[in-house]
């Protein structure tokens, strides 16, 4: 237990640091909202970049390895799209972001240092294939949603549709440091040293600045009136998503560090790239900003009992 505090109280102490500064006035609404505008149009892009850029693309990956983790996301997307639709009468849009909370699980800012403390550095591989494809995949997946629901009723064809679904993914920022990553990592040719070390201190800053905006933004959007649909995104993202990618990576069988990877990785809270797609459209921020805040203080208990169930 006192591992796991290691990793998640230093989140709390950032997000806590925020908040108490926006709450007493040291840090007012513009300024949360240019921080989390830098965070989410520079310094997180350079977060991407830099990772990808870096990943040894040549690593063997594992199919039953990656259909076990993301079987367990998208079922806890279909889990939140539908709770939110059905049985809260969410707006389309809103939907879609409540139902991304649900699949973009904190795989970097958790899941590898929980997997690392856990069963050792060796232990990552299978972190770094499911981390390589994570935000591109679903990314993609959650703008061409967004993008479907906010073009309803507009009488898009199906063609203009498609354009613009590609052009909002590809003009996204965070979407555009992964592209170049991959890039860089299959050219082979490195950055110049120069570049790199000012990306690399860029890439330093996107957590932390992530973290304290949104600590200032939960002084904005609270839980009020949203609690049953929080808790409905923290049970997808704690326990169903962990759940199915277990139970699908024992039909695959697969190996034990594999197992580990897929399952840990499944079982982190909501990462702040969750509120950072909802605050990016607009909607569902005070879902996506409360839920990342209360499935992280619940994961303290959740991860604990994954890692007991795991060999």
């Amino acid at each position: 237990m006192s591992a796991l505090l290691d990793v998640i109280l230093p989140v709390f102490l950032i997000i806590g640091f925020g908040h108490a500064a926006a709450r007493f006035g040291l840090f007012n609404e513009p300024g949360v909202d240019g921080i989390m505008r830098y965070a989410q149009n520079f310094a997180a892009p350079c977060l991407l970049f830099w990772s990808i850029a870096n990943l040894d693309l040549g690593a063997a990956y594992n199919t039953g390895l990656l259909v076990s983790f993301y079987t367990g996301a998208f079922a806890g997307f279909a889990a939140g799209f539908f709770g939110a639709r059905l049985l809260f009468d969410r707006p389309l849009t809103d939907s879609v972001a409540i139902g991304f909370a649900c699949l973009f699980s904190n795989s970097l800012l958790l899941g590898l240092p929980i997997t690392e403390r856990a069963y050792g550095t060796a232990a990552l591989q299978g972190n770094y294939a499911i981390i390589s494809v994570h935000a591109p995949l679903l990314y993609g997946f959650g703008i061409c949603l967004m993008e479907w629901a906010r073009s309803r009723g507009q009488g898009l064809s199906a063609p203009a549709l498609a354009l613009q679904v590609t052009r909002a993914i590809f003009l996204q920022p965070l979407v555009i440091g992964i592209t170049l990553g991959f890039v860089v990592n299959l050219s082979g040719q490195p950055l110049p040293g120069v570049v790199a070390a000012a990306v690399e201190m860029m890439a330093r800053t996107a957590i932390p600045t992530a973290l304290f905006g949104l600590g200032g933004v939960l002084v904005r959007y609270r839980p009020e009136g949203d609690r049953a649909t929080i808790a409905m995104v923290c049970a997808a993202s704690l326990i169903l998503h962990p759940a199915v990618t277990y139970g699908v990576a024992r039909l695959f069988d697969l190996d034990t560090p594999s197992l580990r990877s897929a399952v840990v990785t499944a079982a982190m809270a909501p990462g702040v790239n969750a509120y950072m797609f909802a605050h990016l459209y607009g909607v569902g921020k005070r879902v996506a900003a409360s839920s990342v805040l209360v499935a992280t203080a619940l994961s303290i208990l959740t991860i604990w009992g994954w890692l007991a169930i795991l060999p």
